[in-house]
C-alpha cells in the first residue's frame, strides 16, 4: 500500500517532481505557510502553492465577507456573505488538494502582534497581503528576527508590488544559465588519467575509434598538445583552432584517403572551448569561504555555514586548491560500456570526494557542540555536488527600507532620472499608505 501511495504520488506531481527532485518536493511538503488576509491577491498566491503540495496553511484574518470580497475573490461565493474570511477561503482552498492541511484563524494581525507576537514564528514563510504600514513594520520585525521570511504583496488595480523580506537566504541550487561541465581535463585526478591511459585510438578499431568518448578524444590529444608546447593549455583563439586541427588529424580515413564520418571527432572539435576551462574555485565561492559566518563558527551556525566551512577545508586540503568533482557527464556518441566506464570514474570520485567533506562536517560539529545527526548525508551530497554554484542573499530589513536614516535616498533620486523606471510606482504604493496612515482612509474612498 505505501508503495502505491508513493506511485500515486509520484503521477500526481510528476512535472514538478522534474524540475525539483524529490528533494525539493520534500521541502514544499514540510513547509507551513501563513497567509494575512484572505484577499482576492492572497488566495490567488495560496492557490498556486497548495496544487503542487504544500504540507500545510494558515490564514489569518479577522473580517467577514463581504459582498464586495465575494465579486472579487474566485474563492469566496455570495453564500459565503457574513462568514468569517479565513474560515470561507480556506474551506475553498482545501478542496483543491486532499494533500495539504489547512486551518484558519479568526483574528486580526494586530492582536495577534500585541497578545502574542512569536504565535508568527511557528510557520516557514508568511505572506502579507493589504496589511498597513504600521502593523507590517512590526510583523516584519518579529519575523526578522527570527529569521523567517516575509513576503509582501499589494495590488491596486493593474499595479501590484512584491517584497521579500529575509535577513540572509542560501541558495545550495541557483541553476546557472550555461554552467560549464566539471571534467577536469586540465587536472586530471590519478583515477581519470589511468582511465585516459588505457585508450589507444592510433590502434583501435574502426567501430571503438568511432564510440569513443569525445572527453577521451580531447584528453588523449591534450596530451599530445603537452608533449609539443611544455605543457601549456590552449587559451587563445588561434591555439584552440591549432589544437581543433590536431584532433580533426586523428579522424580515421578510407582506402580512397577521405575522413570517415566519425561524429563523435566532430563532438570534440564542437566542445573545445567548454572542455578546456580552467579547474579553479569561482569568485563568489572564495567571497562565501570569506565571509565571517563561515570562519566564526559556534553551537548556533545553521547547517549551509557548517557545510561551507568544511567544503573550505577540504579544497584547503584533499582537494588541492580545488571544489569537489561534481561527478557529471553530458551525453554524447559512445557505446554504452565506454560512456558509463567514464562516467563511473567521475562518480566514484565524487563520492569519494563527498565523503571527505563529510569527515570535515563531522568534526566541525563535534568542535562546536552540535548533534551528528543535525546535516543529513543528503544535504551533504547536494551541497557537494552544487558547489561552484553556491550563492548568499541577503536582504535589507523593512525597517531599514523606511526609516528616514537608512533608505536609499541617492538611489531613489537617480533612478527618478529615467521615467520608465519602477521606482515611481513604488513611491505612489508608499504615498497611499502614508496617506491612509493619515486619514484613515485609500485615496478616492469615503472616510
Amino acid at each position: 500500500m505505501a508503495q502505491q501511495g508513493k506511485l500515486l504520488k509520484e503521477q500526481k506531481y510528476d512535472r514538478q517532481l522534474r524540475l525539483w527532485g524529490d528533494h525539493g518536493q520534500e521541502a514544499l511538503e514540510s513547509a507551513h505557510v501563513c497567509l494575512i488576509n484572505a484577499t482576492a491577491t492572497g488566495t490567488e498566491i495560496l492557490k498556486n502553492l497548495v496544487l503542487p503540495g504544500i504540507g500545510s496553511f494558515t490564514i489569518i484574518d479577522g473580517k467577514q465577507v463581504s459582498g464586495e470580497d465575494a465579486g472579487n475573490n474566485f474563492f469566496l461565493q455570495k453564500s459565503s456573505i457574513g462568514k468569517n474570511r479565513a474560515q470561507a477561503a480556506m474551506e475553498f482552498l482545501q478542496e483543491l488538494n486532499s494533500d495539504v492541511s489547512g486551518s484558519f484563524v479568526e483574528e486580526s494581525p494586530e492582536n495577534l502582534l500585541d497578545n502574542d507576537p512569536s504565535f508568527f514564528c511557528r510557520f516557514t514563510v508568511v505572506v502579507a497581503t493589504q496589511l498597513l504600514e504600521s502593523t507590517l513594520l512590526r510583523l516584519a520585525d518579529v519575523l526578522w528576527n527570527s529569521q523567517i521570511p516575509l513576503l509582501i504583496c499589494r495590488t491596486y488595480g493593474l499595479v501590484a508590488y512584491m517584497r521579500i523580506i529575509i535577513k540572509e537566504h542560501p541558495v545550495i541550487e541557483s541553476h546557472p544559465d550555461n554552467a560549464l561541465e566539471d571534467l577536469r581535463l586540465d587536472k586530471p585526478f590519478p583515477e581519470l588519467r589511468e582511465h585516459f591511459q588505457s585508450y589507444d585510438l592510433e590502434h583501435m578499431e574502426k567501430k571503438d575509434h568511432s564510440h569513443t568518448p569525445w572527453i577521451v578524444i580531447i584528453a588523449k590529444y591534450l596530451a599530445q598538445w603537452y608533449s609539443e608546447t611544455n605543457g601549456r593549455i590552449p587559451k587563445s583563439y588561434k591555439e584552440k583552432e591549432d589544437f581543433r586541427d590536431l584532433i580533426r588529424q586523428g579522424i580515421l580515413k578510407n582506402e580512397n584517403g577521405t575522413p570517415e564520418d566519425e561524429e563523435n571527432f566532430e563532438e570534440a572539435i564542437k566542445n573545445v572551448n567548454t572542455a578546456l576551462n580552467v579547474t579553479q574555485v569561482p569568485s563568489s565561492i572564495e567571497d562565501i569561504f570569506n565571509d565571517d559566518r563561515c570562519i566564526n563558527i559556534t553551537k548556533q551556525t545553521p547547517p549551509f555555514w557548517i557545510l561551507v566551512r568544511a567544503l573550505k577545508e577540504f579544497v584547503a586540503k584533499e582537494g588541492q586548491g580545488n571544489l569537489p568533482v561534481r561527478g557529471t557527464i553530458p551525453d554524447m556518441i559512445a557505446d554504452s560500456s565506454k560512456y558509463i566506464k567514464l562516467q563511473n570514474v567521475y562518480r566514484e570520485k565524487a563520492k569519494k570526494d563527498a565523503a571527505a567533506v563529510g569527515n570535515h562536517v563531522a568534526k566541525l560539529l563535534q568542535s562546536v557542540g552540535q548533534a551528528p545527526e543535525s546535516i543529513s548525508e543528503k544535504e551533504l551530497k547536494l551541497l557537494c555536488s552544487n558547489s561552484a554554484f553556491l550563492r548568499v542573499v541577503r536582504c535589507r530589513s523593512l525597517a531599514e527600507e523606511y526609516g528616514l536614516d537608512t533608505v536609499n535616498k541617492d538611489e531613489i533620486i537617480s533612478s527618478m532620472d529615467n521615467p520608465d523606471n519602477e521606482i515611481v510606482l513604488y513611491l505612489m504604493l508608499r504615498a497611499v499608505d502614508r496617506f491612509h496612515k493619515q486619514h484613515g482612509r485609500y485615496p478616492g474612498g469615503r472616510g
